[in-house]
């Protein structure tokens, strides 16, 4: 008996280790929404048995009941079918699916056998995929046996971002018969536009093994380690970097710029641009207040004053009043801080390190107004007036526009005054200096979402952001002194002072960069790593901000910066705030560009107004959260009116050249037929109002508009706004520049009707610096040989950041670090 019990265990030991050894796990990745997305698989006798998912940088669209109902119900079914053969993906979540399909075909094709032969229909085939800023086309040849060409035929792509990733792909997948290249460091969107449009013209020529197509790639490997020596070793190629470079080549200094992504320009390549600073020149002079025309003193051209707005005036007198008293704190204990609400905040004192400013602020506007209100008294309409706009004005908004409370009550944070006021008094410069390298500005003064002013410098460009912030820096520095698709890793400190960089080109070879003069990290924010954004929030509710938030930012904005300079002892500060951009697109998260002054924001709840568009940045997005619908798991969504002949201020890619595009924006005669027929599309199955409704909102909006234009007064009803520039509807002004409003016609104005909703954008927080751009260690001491400039560092813009404020910062803060390092070493 005793025999046949051991026979019996020793055959089930056999056969259970005959079942383990048949097991074998294996990994693989593919691209999904915003990250790459791992997988394990458990495979028995040819059949996946087990699957683990590693999709946590999929920060877009996976929390919650989200994807227990889409990745994990995915799981499940390639699990019961024992493959991805017959499987498909569920409503929800469909790229990272598509992802977890592709991975999991991978991994089944990778069986440790040489590649296998492929074969397919030879011939050219055009397929169209959705990259960062529209559809990207390219028509891909097959021969008989392999990918012979890729080419993009048209695109909406960023120039040097998408564009990168399509020249460095392209080859490489050429060179490996398939897709499974790796992607483009800050290029996400457009290299997984690439693969999806390679792999849908394989399907299409029948390819015989599309697994094994999707997993064909180039192994990079290490080359010798480098070792580099400059005087100045700037840490990112954005703006804050690039202006750091080329000031301190300017200043006779050698340079080296380590970027991790394929092309200098960082998050300023796709941002909207524009840099917040008055030009005297255009606007009111108190010397000579009656004229009409301004000098631009580098050129010594004429050109012609900015006109006020209507409502600015209005802005100008709550300042005027604005209470020189220490700021109530505790009045703010007992109510509510609600952000935005100007009014009531000026009855509550001022931080005294501002009192200065506001006193010099006050005397100013007053000597405007004295000028100002006879003429309005006599009927000239405000718009026909000189806009007033000094140095004084940008600093007090950028305080009391930053100036805000924790949830909780705990904390104040605004910006640090000596900050405030150097990147806005610096930044008098910035045009001449971006000039005199090639870029070319308009004599204009607009504004743009969460402004707060007329004060915005537009370049002229057909290239976007390249041409007027980084061509121009990038010929002084020379391309021979960058280093791209290389990503910094550690600081190099000896004997207490930082002397240098250790890094990682992509291809795994080690850099070594040392500093003969100084260090300047300049790697950006860390909005589009949102869990960190989550670990110190304290200013937004949990249900607002999830991992599901979306972002405006690169992929590559991670924070690495910030991690570094903390490893070496740096203090931050802010961390626990984070701003989220208003009008940023509801499918992937990317900036839709514009401005508040000229739209009409309804909600899709009950078809009225719900904020001043004209609001900071935190206030719209907070109302948008609170007066919005959901639409595929994103919250806050709304629907903006405006006029379809608006510039809407940005790049080039900001104009919207469709008279459609599903799921954001559709240009219609704005009348209840033409309303009716967009609201009947899918994306808008979740609005709870009906056109008629929308429509007479807008109409009580423009009423009221051209009531303020006309009177200097009017009633908005419950939602009040500062400034508007126009009604939305098509209305005549006579020969004085009044509005007619017996002329008014909506029903045939064209419009642009948008889907828009919140997204992360800038982090406020960041490394601790003085105005010399020092790192500061957390005893508030000097860490030698280190500095910083642009959003890695925090303590500038408080809890808000003004529209615009960023790029003059991060110029002015570069080019300073600059001169500091030369100062510090003569």
């Amino acid at each position: 008996m005793k025999k046949l019990v051991a026979l019996f265990l020793s055959l089930c030991l056999v056969l259970g280790m005959t079942a383990f050894a048949s097991a074998e796990a294996k990994t693989a990745s593919a691209q999904g929404f915003g990250s790459e997305v791992k997988v394990e698989v458990t495979v028995e006798d040819g059949k996946v048995t087990a699957l683990t998912v590693d999709d946590s940088g999929e920060t877009y669209t996976l929390a919650g009941f989200v994807r227990a109902e889409t990745v994990e119900k995915l799981i499940d079914a390639i699990v019961a079918a024992g493959g991805v053969d017959g499987v498909d993906t569920v409503a929800g979540a469909t790229v990272t699916q598509k992802a977890v399909l592709e991975a999991v075909g991978k991994a089944l094709a990778d069986n440790g056998e040489p590649a296998a032969e492929l074969a397919f229909t030879p011939g050219e085939y055009e397929v169209t995929a959705y990259g960062y800023n529209g559809n990207v086309t390219g028509k891909v040849t097959f021969s008989e046996s392999k990918l012979e060409n890729v080419e993009i035929v048209s695109s909406m792509e960023t120039g040097h971002v998408g564009t990168d990733a399509f020249s460095i792909m392209i080859p490489e997948m050429i060179a490996a018969n398939g897709s499974g290249v790796d992607g483009v460091s800050g290029a996400t969107f457009s290299g997984r536009a690439l693969r999806e449009i390679v792999n849908g013209a394989a399907e299409q020529a029948g390819c015989t093994n599309l697994d094994a197509f999707k997993s064909n790639k180039i192994e990079h490997t290490a080359g010798e380690p480098i070792e580099k020596t400059a005087d100045v070793i700037v840490v990112g190629g954005g703006g804050a970097g690039m202006a750091a470079a080329a000031q301190a080549t300017q200043n006779g200094m050698s340079v080296l710029v380590i970027e991790k992504n394929a092309e200098v320009g960082g998050n300023t390549l796709v941002s909207g641009g524009q840099f917040q600073s008055v030009m005297p020149y255009l606007v009111w002079d108190a010397n000579d207040p009656d004229a009409t025309e301004g000098v631009y003193g580098r050129t010594g051209e004429a050109h012609e004053k900015i006109k006020a707005k209507p409502g600015t005036i209005d802005v100008l007198k709550n300042i005027l009043n604005w209470s020189e008293e220490p700021f109530d704190e505790e009045f703010y204990k007992t109510n509510e801080f609600v952000a935005g609400d100007d009014v009531e905040l000026a009855k509550h004192g001022v931080h005294a390190e501002y009192l200065p400013v506001l006193q010099d602020l006050k005397k100013e506007i007053q000597a405007y107004l004295d000028w100002a209100q006879p003429k309005l008294d006599a009927g000239i309409p405000e718009d026909q007036l000189t806009l007033f706009s000094t140095l004084n004005l940008h600093i007090f908004q950028t305080y009391y526009g930053g100036l805000r409370q924790t949830a909780d009550k705990s904390e104040w944070i605004y910006g640090n005054v000596d900050l405030v006021k150097q990147f806005v008094e610096d930044g008098q410069g910035l045009k001449e200096w971006l000039e005199d390298m090639g870029a070319d500005f308009k004599h204009t003064q607009p504004t743009l979402i969460g402004a707060l002013w007329y004060r915005e410098n537009e370049y002229t460009s057909p290239d976007g952001n390249w041409t007027p912030y980084f061509k121009g820096p990038l010929s002084v520095i020379g391309e021979e002194n960058v280093m791209t698709r290389t990503t910094a890793t550690d600081l190099i400190v000896e004997d207490g002072k930082v002397v240098g960089v250790k890094a990682e080109m992509y291809d795994g070879t080690q850099v070594t960069a040392r500093a003969n003069k100084g260090v300047v990290l300049a790697t950006g924010g860390y909005a589009a790593n949102i869990d960190l954004v989550l670990r110190d929030n304290a200013y937004w509710d949990s249900a607002y901000l999830t991992k599901s938030t979306k972002t405006t930012n690169r992929s590559s904005q991670m924070g690495d910066g910030i991690t570094m300079a903390q490893a070496v002892g740096a203090d931050v500060t802010g961390m626990n705030f984070t701003q989220l951009m208003p009008i940023s697109w509801v499918d992937n998260g990317n900036l839709a560009f514009g401005s508040g002054t000229y739209a009409c924001w309804v909600s899709p709840i009950d078809g009225q107004r719900f904020v001043d568009e004209g609001s900071e940045r935190d206030v719209l997005s907070l109302a948008e959260f609170r007066n919005g619908m959901e639409l595929n798991g994103t919250p806050g969504v709304f629907i903006e009116f405006f006029r379809a002949d608006q510039y809407i201020p940005g790049p080039p890619t900001a104009q919207l050249p469709l008279d459609e595009f599903p799921g954001r924006y559709y240009k219609i005669k704005c009348n209840e037929e033409e309303l009716s027929k967009v609201l009947a599309k899918p994306e808008f199955a979740n609005v709870q109002t009906d056109a008629a409704t929308m429509l007479a909102t807008v109409k009580a909006y423009d009423q009221a508009v051209i009531e303020k234009a006309n009177t200097g007064s009017a009633d908005y009803g419950k939602v009040g706004k500062q400034v508007a520039d126009y009604p939305i509807g098509n209305t005549e002004k006579d020969e004085n520049g009044k509005y007619l409003p017996e002329t008014y016609d909506l029903d045939n104005t064209v419009v642009f009707v948008r889907l828009m909703a919140p997204s992360t954008h800038h982090t406020m927080g960041g490394i601790v610096v003085d105005t010399e751009r020092h790192v500061l260690d957390t005893e508030g001491n000097i860490i030698p040989g280190l500095y910083a400039a642009g959003e890695v560092t925090g303590g500038i813009h408080g809890g808000n950041r003004l529209g615009g404020n960023a790029i003059v910062e991060i110029f002015v803060s570069g080019r300073t670090a600059a001169n500091t390092i030369a100062e510090e070493n003569k």
